[in-house]
């Protein structure tokens, strides 16, 4: 179905409130992995997929990198999602009466000082939106949950507080996947390659093969690696370029980073996202 967008997580995840913001006319459907989240596309119950790939705090999703080369689906769009982190409440509560907090582990360190300075326990739990019904259910007035403000919505709870997080500029960068690729587009802001790869085993070749994107004037701004396949001795490295490989400078950098790996695997040509491009 065309109109629906899958995510990982329950309503009002910051994966939701990022389909919400994004894609306004599609309903989105949760799922409960982001495997489940693939499959979704992959089978036809949802024309899109939103995954975030990394945190301006905490870095990339690590199981993200993992899943995509082998997803069979490909990157059509990217988006910034700036993280807001609210203080929600059942209704009537108010932030003297709060006494314990519960959200993701992940989301509960980024509040510490707002927590100290309110003496608010924290409390771990499975997920932000999932704390966040567990709040609404419990409809205890000295029980808060951190969350996104969509999960509020969802759940009839009160902001008491909003803006917690201890770094105002705490970021999550999603991709949005499809089952067809769609090299046509040209964006304002210009294009990302996105892909991934494996160096040939011999001396300097990663040296070697990134050599062909500085002597081509080929911006690359992310190149990770990590271990595939359980093995120390096999790595894989993710990669981000501005530019589409029909670009004279990038195709001829493609051609030289080819010679130097054992595969190149394209997960996406789309257009850059304002954010990506004013960074």
């Amino acid at each position: 179905m065309i109109g629906y967008i899958a995510f990982q997580g329950e309503p009002g995840a910051y994966s939701h409130q990022a389909c919400h913001e994004n894609y306004p006319d599609m309903e989105a459907l949760p799922c409960r992995t982001f495997e489940d989240t693939i499959e979704s596309v992959l089978s036809g119950r949802a024309g899109l997929a939103m995954l975030p790939v990394e945190n301006s705090t905490f870095g990339r999703v690590a199981d993200i990198h993992h899943l995509l080369p082998k997803s069979g689906l490909h990157i059509i769009s990217e988006t910034f999602l700036r993280v807001r982190i609210n203080l929600l409440a059942s209704p009537g509560a108010r932030l003297e009466q709060i006494e314990r907090a519960m959200s993701h582990p992940v989301l509960l360190g980024q509040c510490r000082n707002f927590l100290a300075a309110n003496d608010i326990r924290r409390v771990a739990g499975a997920d932000t939106a999932g704390s966040a019904r567990e709040v609404a259910e419990s409809n205890d007035p000295a029980m808060a949950a951190l969350a996104s403000g969509l999960a509020g919505e969802i759940h009839d709870l009160d902001v008491l507080a909003s803006g917690i997080e201890d770094q105002g500029n705490n970021t999550t960068r999603f991709l949005v996947m499809s089952r067809n690729a769609d090299w046509s587009r040209r964006g304002e802001f210009g294009m990302i390659t996105t892909f991934v790869f494996q160096v040939r085993n011999i001396p300097a070749s990663l040296y070697k093969a990134m050599g062909g994107f500085a002597t081509n004037g080929v911006n690359m701004t992310k190149l990770e690696s990590y271990m595939v396949g359980g093995s120390f001795s096999a790595t894989q490295f993710y990669a981000d370029i501005e530019g589409h490989p029909d670009d004279p400078g990038v195709k001829l950098a493609l051609e030289e980073l080819d010679y130097f790996t054992s595969g190149i695997t394209m997960l996406g040509v789309y257009p850059a996202a304002r954010r990506h491009h004013a960074n």
